[in-house]
């Protein structure tokens, strides 16, 4: 599957705690019962694509993470979720200025 900058994409994260949110799927206690394991889905943006396969998917909040395009847990968001979630995916334009706020603060 090939992607292109600005493309809507969901990252499913595995995460562990002992108490999962309300966003979080197929939870199963650890062996000891202490926490939970459980799948959250993130909605991030394609910012960049490598030309080793890989691809930089942005929060957001700016961060970047870098994830290989063939990546199981990684998939185009649906045009239903693009709508219902449009709130949880980044603005470009937005992420844009929180990149050149937070290169001017540190700067200063």
């Amino acid at each position: 599957m090939t992607y292109r900058v600005g493309d809507a994409v969901v990252f499913r994260i595995i995460k562990c705690s002992n108490h999962p949110g309300p966003r979080a799927a197929r939870i199963s206690p650890e062996p000891h019962g202490e926490q939970y394991q459980y799948e959250v889905d993130k909605y991030w943006t394609v910012a960049d694509v490598q030309q080793d396969g890989s691809i930089v998917l942005q929060t957001r909040r700016g961060k970047r993470h870098t994830v290989l395009a063939n990546n199981p847990r990684l998939r185009r968001a649906s045009l239903l979720e693009r709508i219902i979630y449009k709130s949880r995916f980044p603005n470009p334009s937005n992420a844009d200025e929180n990149d050149s706020v937070t290169r001017a603060s540190t700067n200063s």
